[in-house]
């Protein structure tokens, strides 16, 4: 008997328990493992003072929990047929909250990323698996409103990552960033364990990929995969740092995964038993939702590190203020999210889409008028704005993506898509930290090149006071960070009104309510 297609609900799944029960207990593991992404940025001083590590040591923390985490993600669909949906959740989550109680133990900067990296492994599958196990459990017309928890739940993480963090470090040591982990993640466990179960359907359609693909295991695209997509978030995550083609090991890196990546699609689309599922991509709604996915998450990405920069560099918040500066945002998207959910399946999600994508750009727009002076009241409206933007962004996308995906291929599906919007973070983070860079340096020497001697009201300082003239190059550095922050903003807006020719292909069919549950064929 053949896997029922995606929307039709087989009458086995009747069993299943409460689906906000489900909801519940599978939400624990991806919000920790996406809170632990930037929980420890801003406990990376103290850690480094503590382990007596350089700064270019210190970000091998960040990297080496990055690496493993991506490397996963495209793995899910594979993982899960092997060993079940359920088991992979349960299986990573306990994992993950190992990992985390050897970094809290952790005496030295190797053991501290060799844990991280054991953390990033059992973090890599919760946010796909999650995802698959929701769509999965909400009839097809509530699969918007799956989404949005969905989303409410990735989103949050990032956004009180560093709030959280600040306040561990500042009240407590900081083995209890990785501590608080323990107890949300064995209650996600115990929960996961008694409240989440494999449908038939799905169980059945893994026992026979499995079997295929132990008879014809993929060991050169595990290996040409762990290659390129190592290599690339190296590149990502060190280029900056090294310089980029100054170094050459970023040289090498980024050989190695323009070579792995070729040779693993090439292999992947001839493979018998592929380890991923690439063909999946031959869906365009599945291939534009990713897409535009990716550029918006680059582009959120690059907005949540120029923010706080901003907040701490400039207007010399505390870390935990300025993570709470930022709080409107999380929670506009948060009440948008569940608004867009329930309005999925009446608008079509192109125009939710395009109206997020304007949003996000009059967002930007006024963050690109920051000043000096810019506290942190004045920061609402352009923060609920892009809020607000990001529940219409990324809840019909999500749906929208997997909208044809066939139930046994979703955790297929929901790994590419995760690794492609990581993926889409680590470029956007890259692109616009460079940009921020160039358009700093830019303003700044535009700025020096208008304040010499010749100037009436500078020309006494050449034989003067050279205090007052440093402090005048001090406030130009400022200015032209300032006009970095501004530019940078303000491309992030222009940029993302690219991505609308993608939303004709976000065509979705639509999925009815269903009068009564439709049997599958014998």
């Amino acid at each position: 008997m053949s896997p029922p297609a995606a929307g039709v609900i087989p009458a086995r799944l009747s069993a299943t328990p409460n689906k906000w029960v489900v909801t519940i207990s599978v939400a624990f593991g991806s919000l920790m493992a996406t809170i632990d992404s930037s929980i420890i940025n801003v406990a990376l001083p103290t850690i480094r003072g503590e382990l007596g590590a350089s700064l270019q040591e210190m970000t091998w923390v960040s990297t080496a929990y990055m690496v493993a985490m991506v490397i996963v993600m495209p793995l899910t669909g594979f993982l899960g047929a092997m060993v079940g949906q359920r088991n992979l959740y349960l299986g990573s989550l306990a994992l993950f909250v190992t990992g985390s109680m050897l970094c809290g133990q952790a005496h030295s900067l190797e053991a501290l990323i060799a844990f991280r990296v054991l953390q990033g492994l059992g973090g890599g599958a919760l946010q796909p698996t999650q995802q698959a196990i929701l769509r999965q459990t909400f009839p097809p017309h509530e699969q918007g409103m799956a989404m949005a928890i969905f989303s409410m739940v990735i989103m949050l993480g990032p956004a009180i990552g560093p709030v959280l963090g600040g306040w561990i470090v500042d009240n407590y040591h900081w083995p209890w960033i990785f501590y608080i982990n323990l107890p949300v993640g064995l209650l996600g466990i115990f929960m996961t364990w008694r409240n989440v179960h494999d449908s038939d359907d799905v169980r059945d359609a893994n026992a026979v990929r499995a079997r295929a693909m132990k008879a014809n295991f993929d060991y050169a695209g595990l290996v040409l995969m762990v290659i390129a997509v190592g290599a690339l978030q190296f590149f990502f995550e060190e280029g900056a740092q090294r310089d980029w083609f100054d170094s050459k090991v970023v040289v090498a890196a980024a050989f190695a995964a323009t070579i792995g990546a070729a040779a693993f699609v090439i292999r992947e689309l001839t493979a018998t038993a592929p380890i991923v599922n690439l063909r999946l991509f031959r869906d365009t709604t599945f291939a534009a939702g990713t897409a535009v996915a990716t550029v918006m998450f680059g582009l959120l990405m690059g907005s949540m590190f120029l923010l706080p920069v901003f907040t701490q560099e400039i207007l010399r918040f505390p870390a935990t203020l300025a993570g709470l500066v930022l709080m409107p945002r999380t929670l506009a998207m948060m009440a948008a999210s569940l608004v867009v959910g329930r309005l999925y399946n009446r608008v079509p999600p192109a125009w939710i889409v395009g109206f997020g994508v304007v949003l996000f750009a009059v967002g930007n727009y006024q963050l690109s008028h920051v000043t000096l002076e810019t506290g942190g009241t004045d920061m609402i409206v352009p923060l609920v704005i892009t809020g607000v933007a990001f529940a219409c962004l990324f809840v019909p996308l999500t749906t929208a993506a997997l909208s044809r995906i066939e139930r046994h291929h979703l955790p297929d599906a929901a790994g590419l898509n995760s690794f492609f919007r990581q993926i889409g973070g680590s470029i956007g983070l890259t692109v616009f930290t460079t940009f921020f860079t160039r358009y700093t340096a830019e303003a700044t020497s535009a700025l020096r090149d208008h304040v010499t001697y010749l100037r009436p009201e500078l020309s006494h300082l050449a034989f003067a006071d050279r205090l007052q003239l440093a402090a005048i190059k001090g406030r130009i550095a400022i200015q032209g960070t300032v006009l970095g922050f501004e530019k940078a903003f303000l491309v992030q807006g222009i940029v993302f009104l690219l991505v609308i020719p993608l939303l004709w292909f976000l065509r979705v069919e639509r999925a009815a309510k269903p009068a009564h549950v439709e049997l599958p064929a014998e």
